[in-house]
């Protein structure tokens, strides 16, 4: 006689379907960001998230590729799927997707979407807390002093040409260069004078010295400078031992990422923007960078960020997470961390967002870390849906609204004849 009496009977994985795909809209978290809910047959529901600032659209047209597909099947769906992602926010359909999906199996399987990767190197993630601009170092000194004191045993601050544009003599520019933000690097004539790496060297020096040396300090957003400038200022920094400097230059320039990453005893550190592992290659294969820093949201979610991260340290290079989402991308992040050994730290850009982990009843931040769940799926617990409705973007207030009219998006798919 066969009885199920001690068996778990919520879910069978092997007769999982997915039955739709809906997407909400918010807006603060810290910016623009769509949730995805995807749904089954039998009453599971998964949620990813789409790449901060990027267009819903890149998750909604990926439905009617998987309906009726097994959830559990996570690698065959990619592999369907990530020929739709690109660089950039291009990428946030296939990865958010991807997110949801590894919670869909993980609840499916009762096991914590670490478990699915093979298994956790630790208890805890570190995270590192962002910090916007402030003109005065002082100022800014003090606000990274506050994120110091709340636990953050990392920060990270923006240092680059947005403080120079109003010192005389820091920069040589073209007649419209401060308006320009599609040009890349090279090619916008900005130069950095001796005066200019003056001024942000004297800014560093003043935040740490009312930071201290006790915390890791990385710097972010340079600006729109060519190769020559970003050595000049990378050897400047030397000695405040920062962490990392980061997307001085265009990812795509290897040739030049190289010459910095020989030029300067600060490690560098880009990715944000990449997707997949073969676009993460070029870089690693040549020793371009010293720390690697995807954005899973990007990168292809959960899973392709993982072989990343396994395939830079096979490359001797250590990975951290670059990302600006609501609390579901970061818990996918934090089980991409976990499962990690070659992982540094997560970014946390929300340090002044005062509901972000009232969003979800899962594990918060304390003391700049984030207790890895056991729990099957993400792990992030409730979704408090009210407060989530308080937050939808005004330009798509409809929460989870019904998506039938993406049922039938097709297209001949194949990339071989």
């Amino acid at each position: 006689m066969i009885t199920e009496e001690h068996v778990a009977t919520a879910s069978r994985p092997s007769e999982l379907r997915i039955t739709d795909l809906r997407v909400a809209t918010l807006t603060g978290v810290p910016f623009r960001s769509s949730i995805i809910r995807i749904d089954t047959n039998q009453g599971l529901s998964g949620y990813g998230e789409v790449r901060d600032q990027a267009s819903a659209t890149y998750a909604l047209l990926l439905k009617s590729r998987l309906v009726g597909e097994n959830p559990c099947n996570i690698g065959k769906i990619f592999r369907k799927i990530k020929q739709f992602g690109y660089h950039g926010r291009q990428g946030g359909g296939v990865s958010g997707v991807e997110m949801a999906l590894t919670d869909l199996a993980g609840k499916a399987y009762g096991v914590p979407a670490y478990a699915l990767l093979g298994g956790r190197f630790r208890d805890e993630v570190r995270c590192y807390a962002d910090t916007p601009a402030v003109a005065d170092p002082h100022a800014m000194g003090a606000r990274l002093l506050e994120r110091k004191q709340r636990g953050f045993t990392m920060l990270k601050m923006d240092v680059g040409i947005d403080l120079l544009w109003d010192v005389p003599g820091a920069l040589i520019a073209p007649p419209g260069a401060r308006a320009d933000v599609t040009t890349m690097h090279p090619f916008t004539g900005i130069q950095v004078t001796a005066r200019g790496v003056d001024h942000l060297v004297s800014y560093v020096d003043i935040v740490r010295s009312v930071l201290g040396y006790d915390v890791a300090l990385a710097a972010d957003h340079f600006g729109h400078i060519a190769l020559d400038s970003c050595i000049r200022i990378g050897r400047a920094l030397e000695p405040f031992t920062l962490a990392w400097i980061e997307d001085l230059i265009p990812w795509q320039l290897t040739g030049q990422w190289r010459r910095l990453t020989d030029a300067v005893a600060v490690p560098t550190c880009t990715g944000e923007d990449i997707y997949l592992l073969d676009g993460f290659r070029p870089l690693l294969d040549t020793g371009a960078i010293r720390v690697v820093h995807p954005d899973p949201a990007t990168a292809g979610g959960i899973a392709e960020t993982k072989r990343l991260g396994d395939y830079a340290q096979e490359c001797g290079i250590p990975m951290a997470l670059h990302l600006a989402a609501s609390p579901i991308a970061t818990m996918a992040c934090v089980h991409l961390a976990a499962a990690t050994e070659n992982f540094l730290a997560l970014e946390h850009h929300a340090a002044d967002v005062e509901f972000w982990s009232d969003l979800v009843t899962g594990p918060l931040i304390r003391n700049g870390h984030i207790t890895v769940p056991d729990t099957p799926g993400l792990g992030y617990g409730d979704l408090d849906e009210e407060l989530l409705r308080r937050h939808l973007d005004p330009r798509d207030p409809v929460f989870f609204a019904e998506t039938t009219h993406w049922d039938k998006e097709t297209s001949h798919d194949r990339l071989w004849s």
